[in-house]
Order: C-alpha cells, then structure tokens, then sequence
C-alpha cells in the first residue's frame, strides 16, 4: 500500500490545542495520519475515530495499537457523531477534527473505482454496504439529474454535454469501467480544455459526493460537533473543494456572529456575545514544503473555531 501523507498535519493537531488529557473525536480515520499524531499527545486522554471503510479501520487499529490503547474506533459516518459517542457515555469533548480528503490508499487501489487514471468497475462506495454505487448513478439517473450533480457538486462548464453523452452510450450498453467513463467524458469536452486539466477530475469528484452523501451529511455532522465541544474546546476541519469549504465558513461565521440588535456598541453585554470566535479568520492553506512533497495537498484549506463561553 502506498503511504498515506496525511495533509496539514501539525497545523491541523496544532489547531486542536491538545493536552495531556485531552477527549479528542477525529471523525475521518482514513489510514491513521492524524489518529496517530494525536494519539501520541494525549497519554491520559482518550480518542473517538470514526470510519466506514471497514480496510482504513483494520489498517489503523494496528497502527494506533503500536502508540497506545486509550482509542476507540466507530464504524459510522460522522453524521451519526453525538449518537454513536452518547453510547459511550461521552457527551462533550475537547477538541474535534473532520478531514474531508479521500484517503491516498483509496484513491490508489485501483479496484476501489475511485480513480480516473486506472481501469476499475465504477463503484467509489467508501462504505461497501452502501446499496449506491457509481455505476447504479451513471447507469440509472436521469440525464436532468445527472446534469444537475455534475453541475452541483463537480462545477463542470461541461456538464450539459457529458451527461447527454453518457445518456446516449448506455442506450447500446451500460457503462462498466472507469476509463470506459472517462473515454465518454472525453468526447464531450473540447480538446483545448482536455489540454488544461483532466476532463474527467470533476465529474469524478462529483459522483463520489453523491455517492457517498458528503455535501448532505456536512452540515449535520457540524452541528452536532459545535454542540459536543467544550468551553475552551475546539474543531477544524480540512476541506478539499469549495463547496465543503463554503458550508463549514458558512457554519462557523453563524456561531461566531455578534446580535445585530447589540452589534457596534462600545461595552456588549457578555449574554449577547456569540458562543464561539474564529481562531483565524481566514482559512490556513499548506506551506510551499507541503505542496512540494504532497501535490494532493493543493487544493486543502483548514477552519478552526474554538467555544469561548
């Protein structure tokens, strides 16, 4: 397996404050970078890390049992984070990290259909229980809906003619593989764009967000972290597109807005302060180092809000 470089790693764990006791949620294990990293900080806390590929799990139990035990792994989405942690009878936390990258290993095992580069049946499930796969999207939805996803969350000036495409070919056959995908992708995109950038990136990207639900669960999944965090507790979250990036600013900008009523006086009443602040107001986006050795990390950008009362 190829190694995963988990992206902006020390900012990251940096952001979350850490203490020797600290209650830490990383709610995507993936391969363990960030699990680790934490894991090795906080000696007489204890760890909560969500995952639903069941291959990241067995993976990072081995690596995360070589560091210590004080961890616990939930096979879940993290939509499900207050319920699944209210079970163990933890009902706040000190710190909470969300990174919303597809693990390195997933996009390189070939067979995970994923990848526009390797030839695999269309599946990109990060849960392998999941009725919903790739194929069941370019074969079975509509040609408005297709549009409507490529446009959504892939932002492809294409998308019109892509999905008539693809719409047009599975009339004689369904569409098996990756690169069978990609050659019908690439007849619908003029050669000079094809030239630019890979013709098939976004609208890859945007049949894994609607296979695995990951603009829906987001917001939810925010919400209920917000609400875990304790007072002087914080989470940061690693996006890798805009649309991920425009929800959590979105999120966070609301926690931390002052009253309109109150706004601009000189003494603010401490009832009418907002519970969290920003703790930078602009997004952190990885050092020149990071991009050199990790061209994936390019897109990443990290948001931090700490509860402050």
């Amino acid at each position: 397996m190829e190694k995963h470089i988990s992206v902006l790693l020390k900012e990251s764990v940096e952001a979350l404050n850490l203490k020797d006791d600290s209650f830490i949620v990383d709610c995507t294990l993936g391969y363990g970078g960030h699990s680790s990293y934490i894991l090795q900080r906080i000696k007489r806390g204890a760890l909560f890390a969500f995952d639903q590929d069941s291959e990241a799990i067995r993976h990072s139990t081995e690596r995360l049992k070589a560091i210590g035990t004080n961890f616990t792994i939930i096979k879940s989405n993290f939509v499900n984070l207050k319920e699944e942690l209210e079970k163990r009878g933890v009902e706040s936390v000190d710190g909470i990290l969300f990174d919303l990258g597809v693990s390195s290993p997933q996009l390189d095992d070939a067979s995970r259909g994923f990848s526009y580069h390797e030839d695999a049946r269309l599946d990109m499930r990060m849960n392998k229980d999941n009725p919903l796969s790739a194929y069941e999207v370019v074969n079975n939805y509509s040609e408005k809906d297709l549009i409507k996803i490529f446009y959504k969350y892939g932002e492809d000036k294409f998308s019109k003619s892509i999905a008539r495409k693809i719409v047009e070919y599975r009339k004689t056959k369904p569409i098996e593989t990756t690169l069978e995908l990609v050659e019908i992708i690439k007849t619908a995109v003029p050669m000079k764009e094809r030239l630019k950038k890979h013709p098939a990136r976004q609208i890859f990207q945007a049949i894994r967000i609607e296979v695995n639900h990951e603009l829906d669960v987001l917001e939810p999944a925010l919400e209920q972290a917000l609400s875990l965090i304790k007072v002087g507790g914080r989470v940061a979250v690693i996006t890798f597109h805009s649309l991920e990036d425009r929800i959590v600013k979105n999120v966070f900008k609301e926690k931390c807005k002052i009253d309109d009523k109150v706004k601009g006086l000189p003494n603010i009443p401490d009832e009418h302060l907002p519970d969290f602040k920003l703790v930078v107001n602009k997004a952190i986006l990885p050092s020149e180092e990071e991009l050199k050795q990790n061209a994936r990390s390019r897109s990443a950008k990290l948001r931090v809000i700490e509860k402050v009362k």
